[in-house]
């Protein structure tokens, strides 16, 4: 069976996609937060390959036909931005500096933590792009000597986090502007917090995916400026 499920060009697509399946259903029969699709999915695909004895390599080889319709999706939330680009250009300013200022909260955030717990360079650099994109993310990582797979982990329990608790933020602080709510999702979350975005309406949608580019190429100046501080 082991021999056979590792020769399928399919099964690493069955899994995440049964995975994300059952994560859906579990938060749409239950409605608590933690259930989160994305979460439950990771935690299914790691309890199979555990069970089968199956590889992360051999698992990455069987997803590139799921892994090759990210790009189209990613050019998809486009749609949603070119829809609101009347209501992005009356709030251009508000726009601008709320990315920037997600952009230099996240970077101080993981400055002062470091200087905080003691962590040392490399490790400092790991985790600063930790709010972008995992395409950008890994780049940026590489480039500061930092360790890449630790910083892909960084990212994807960023974004997951972002994910699960942006309802709770959102309610605590009282931030009901659509603007606002997919701004800070965008930023602070990348693409999973845009998933969340796009549950909750077209704006949030729209300026989250916004974010997201914008976010990254500021990470990109503002982590090779910070690297230095430690």
């Amino acid at each position: 069976m082991k021999e056979f499920l590792c020769s399928s060009v399919y099964f690493g697509v069955a899994v995440s996609l049964i995975g994300y399946a059952g994560g859906v259903w579990l938060k749409k029969k239950f409605g608590f937060a933690f259930l989160n699709p994305l979460l439950i999915s990771i935690i299914f695909v790691i309890a199979v390959l555990s069970i089968l004895g199956i590889d992360y390599d051999t698992y990455e080889k069987s997803t590139k036909f799921l892994s090759y319709m990210l790009t189209p999706a990613t050019v998809c939330l486009a749609v949603p931005l070119y829809q609101q680009i009347s209501l992005l250009r009356k709030n251009l300013l508000a726009v601008a500096l709320g990315i920037l200022s997600g952009v230099l909260t996240s970077l101080a955030g993981v400055l002062v933590l470091a200087a905080v717990f003691g962590l040392d360079h490399q490790w400092y650099v790991t985790l600063l792009p930790k709010s972008i994109t995992t395409a950008i993310g890994m780049g940026v990582s590489e480039e500061l000597g930092g360790i890449v797979t630790i910083t892909v982990a960084a990212i994807v329990v960023t974004g997951v986090l972002g994910n699960i608790i942006g309802d709770l933020v959102f309610r605590i602080f009282r931030i009901k502007e659509p603007v606002a709510q997919g701004l800070a999702l965008g930023t602070a979350a990348h693409a999973i917090g845009t998933a969340k975005a796009l549950e909750m309406g077209e704006i949030q949608a729209a300026m989250s995916s916004l974010s997201i580019a914008v976010a990254g190429l500021l990470t990109v100046v503002g982590a090779s400026i910070f690297a230095n501080l430690i």
